[in-house]
């Protein structure tokens, strides 16, 4: 089976990916397809966070091994994180849109949000990994400030238009 999952960015409106990956893939080879595709440093800290509906983090999966008692996002009535490299995508991922949060900077709490938006068969010829659909450059991996390499939303440029009203009449009764 292949997965279809589409990637997203808190940080910019214009970031798409969709990735075709096997679903016996572990998420050390996801994590690093992802790292290649986005043209980032493999050296970082990154996690991989089951995640809900509502993308609130429930089980984290974690480049080393942490170990009983160690890592980040974990508490007592919670499982310690896994290493990567001993979970396959299958295991997690059962039915359209299931999600998972690929957090690539633990520090600024900075994520990439992906959902499975399909489950099909191997095409014939086809390889995979694959980025199927790319839009928008990625954020900055290691400047939260710098953004999606300056791109703005469709939204934020018609904002714009707006600025020259944010003075207002301060001198107007609204009592008329």
């Amino acid at each position: 089976m292949i997965f279809k999952f589409r990637m997203l960015s808190d940080e910019s409106d214009v970031f798409v990916r969709d990735y075709e990956v096997r679903y016996d893939m572990n998420l050390l080879e996801f994590n690093d397809f992802i790292c290649r595709d986005l043209r980032y440093d493999n050296s970082g800290m990154t996690s991989f966070f089951l995640s809900d509906g509502e993308w609130r983090k429930l089980r984290e999966f974690t480049l080393m091994d942490m170990g009983e008692g160690m890592g980040g996002f974990h508490d007592s009535d919670s499982e310690p994180p896994m290493p990567m490299e001993k979970v396959v995508l299958g295991q997690l991922i059962h039915e359209n849109h299931d999600r998972l949060i690929w957090q690539f900077d633990m520090f600024a709490d900075r994520a990439y949000y992906l959902e499975l938006i399909e489950a099909k068969f191997v095409e014939e010829g086809v390889e995979y990994p694959r980025t199927l659909f790319a839009h928008g450059e990625p954020s900055d991996q290691y400047d939260p400030e710098a953004g999606g390499v300056g791109e703005k939303s469709i939204f934020e440029e018609m904002m714009d238009d707006f600025g020259d009203f944010g003075g207002g009449d301060d001198s107007y009764d609204d009592e008329y």
